[in-house]
């Protein structure tokens, strides 16, 4: 493959990796709103964190005028005890933490993804090999966010745990449907560009295309006897 096919494949890749980075830290995959008197709840939860907004309004000293509080807490989701891992919803603990094993490691291949690219650059000989092992790094990455993305949908979609069902999707859900699909895009990309570079195409393998050496030794040896024969 061209240096210019691995460049854009590392660049790619290296977008991927940032996307996965925000989408598994970001608490908000899915958010909620209540409204309870005069309170304005939002609840945000992430694969490894749960927030929560709260904002009161209320009469203020003077005639007309509004007072508001707000308080902003995040903690570590889900808990044992807070969200009840020991009880009704064992399930559904056991399920999200696997989404975020899952989610980690896509992000690990995705990483050994661009070490591979850096590593099999710098010689002509490893270009010609090192797409297979990318091809295969960059899809298990896209193949373990695609798995994150299914259990999350599925326990948001049957209303799992119990305050998904005023729930929304957020930020942190869409970029992951983003890297995934970008993971297979960018594998198959990969995959295609690497075979027709094996097969000697030029837009592919560039000036240096992959030519068999034996092809070439019969050739210059046949041409070597026929003109022999001939002098004589």
């Amino acid at each position: 493959m061209r240096k210019t096919s691995y460049a854009a494949t590392f660049a790619a890749v290296l977008i991927i990796f940032v996307i996965n980075l925000l989408s598994a830290r970001l608490p908000d995959w899915l958010i909620a709103k209540y409204d309870i008197a005069n309170a304005h709840v939002t609840v945000r939860y992430g694969l490894m964190e749960r927030c929560e907004r709260t904002s009161i309004n209320f009469p203020g000293p003077s005639n007309g005028s509004r007072l508001e509080y707000t308080d902003y807490e995040c903690r570590q989701f889900p808990l044992r005890v807070q969200d009840k891992c020991d009880d009704e919803n064992r399930l559904f603990c056991a399920l999200w933490t696997s989404a975020q094993y899952f989610t980690e490691l896509g992000i690990g291949f995705a990483a050994m993804g661009l070490v591979a690219l850096a590593i099999g650059v710098s010689t002509h000989s490893r270009r010609r090999r090192v797409w297979r092992a990318v091809a295969g790094l960059v899809i298990l990455h896209a193949v373990f966010q695609l798995v994150t993305f299914i259990l999350v949908t599925e326990l948001y979609r049957k209303d799992r745990f119990p305050a998904f069902e005023h729930a929304k999707p957020g930020i942190g859900y869409v970029l992951n449907a983003i890297s995934w699909v970008s993971g297979f895009v960018v594998g198959a990309g990969v995959i295609i560009t690497g075979i027709a570079a094996d097969r000697g195409q030029r837009w592919a393998a560039g000036n240096r295309s992959y030519t068999p050496i034996h092809d070439h030794r019969r050739h210059r040896s046949y041409t070597s006897i026929q003109g022999y024969g001939t002098s004589a």
